[in-house]
């Protein structure tokens, strides 16, 4: 499968990251994490529309797609943005896009619905929260943004009677949640990356609204998003670290010389351009498959996540080594996008869990 950015979506990567670039500097994020408040940034990027973009016209998005929003996740990522709202409403579409009155409520001003999925394991098929037709009640660990959310797409386990679609069902089913309904409880925790947020989500006879479809196939569909957009997130913290790695290279001397002029240096720098360039490939690549429904998607999106994590994870490593003993301070940049490429590989799995469904999706065996 052959595939490359289009003219236009390469001008969408452009502009974000102008835009970016103008309002969400180090110094800027820096302010929100010391405030622990970055609704300054999310407001501002949902006012502006990119908040939108890569999601359906007809749901009151601004239209495009996975590959758009795997660009969108690479600047945040490189500019350590505080998405932790983003990125969990959009694994959160697939399952709104069966019911679109409610996907459109998703885009409007001050709106964000958050997938209520444990954030350290591949979001499958599986719930902690049960319903009994009328109200439900459990505690689903560790979601992604969970505290930036005015609504929860919560998966249940359990049989409604509503009268609806999802009459008489038993398995899983998804229901919408009021994070601030009676019944809901939030509870933050602690990140090393302060640039993103999860918290604890407990229900307990809490109110709400049935959304109809194919449960099981929208988690699965979240799986391959979260894959590739946290691919996307990783490719933009390691393409940070190369560019603050070869900057302070330049400027550091030791013997009277610059290190990196020295081989050692040198050869780790090129290896990082390795990670960057091939995971931008294997992202992008993943992002398109993805999203066409190609047959080998799931390899593709496992791949990605498996891959780009670690690769990625591991160009941290480099770059603190690099930077010597200013690296592991709070006043270095690096810290940030060291602390994102970190959390990027156990988010919504680890390579070793992806890893784990490539196998099984490959024909090894006659």
């Amino acid at each position: 499968m052959r595939w490359e950015l289009s003219e236009e979506q390469a001008d969408f990567r452009t502009v974000l990251a102008e835009w970016l670039a103008d309002r969400c500097g180090p110094s800027e994020v820096r302010g929100w994490l010391d405030a622990g408040d970055p609704s300054a940034f999310e407001d501002r990027f949902m006012a502006e529309g990119w908040f939108a973009v890569g999601s359906p016209e007809d749901l009151g998005g601004q239209g495009g797609g996975l590959v758009e929003l795997a660009l969108a996740a690479e600047e945040l990522g490189r500019r350590t943005a505080p998405a932790a709202g983003w990125l969990g409403s959009m694994l959160a579409v697939p399952a709104l896009a069966a019911a679109p009155e409610e996907a459109k409520a998703l885009f409007a001003d001050g709106v964000v619905t958050v997938l209520a999925a444990p954030a350290g394991s591949v979001p499958t098929a599986r719930a902690t929260v049960s319903d009994d037709g009328s109200s439900v009640s459990g505690t689903v660990s560790g979601v992604l943004g969970a505290d930036r959310a005015r609504r929860l797409l919560v998966p249940v386990q359990g049989e409604r009677s509503d009268g609806g679609e999802s009459e008489g069902r038993h398995g899983i089913a998804f229901v919408l949640v009021d994070a601030d309904a009676p019944g809901v409880a939030i509870r933050r925790r602690e990140l090393t990356d302060r640039s993103r947020s999860v918290a604890d989500v407990v229900l307990d006879g809490a109110r709400g609204t049935p959304v109809a479809g194919d449960a099981e196939q929208h988690l699965e569909d979240a799986a391959l998003r979260s894959a590739v957009l946290v691919a996307a997130d990783a490719l933009g913290a390691a393409e940070r670290m190369l560019d603050m790695s070869v900057e302070y290279a330049g400027q550091r001397k030791q013997f009277g010389a610059t290190i990196g002029s020295f081989q050692a240096v040198k050869h780790a720098a090129a290896e990082m351009l390795v990670t960057v360039e091939s995971a931008r490939s294997i992202v992008y690549l993943a992002a398109a498959s993805v999203e066409a429904g190609h047959p080998d998607a799931p390899a593709h999106a496992a791949a990605a996540k498996a891959q780009v994590t670690a690769r990625a994870a591991h160009a941290a490593d480099d770059a603190l080594t690099l930077h010597g003993a200013i690296g592991y301070t709070w006043e270095h940049d690096l810290q940030l996008s060291y602390k994102r490429a970190k959390l990027d590989e156990a988010l919504f799995g680890t390579p070793a869990a992806w890893n784990e469904r490539l196998a099984v999706s490959l024909d090894l065996v006659p």
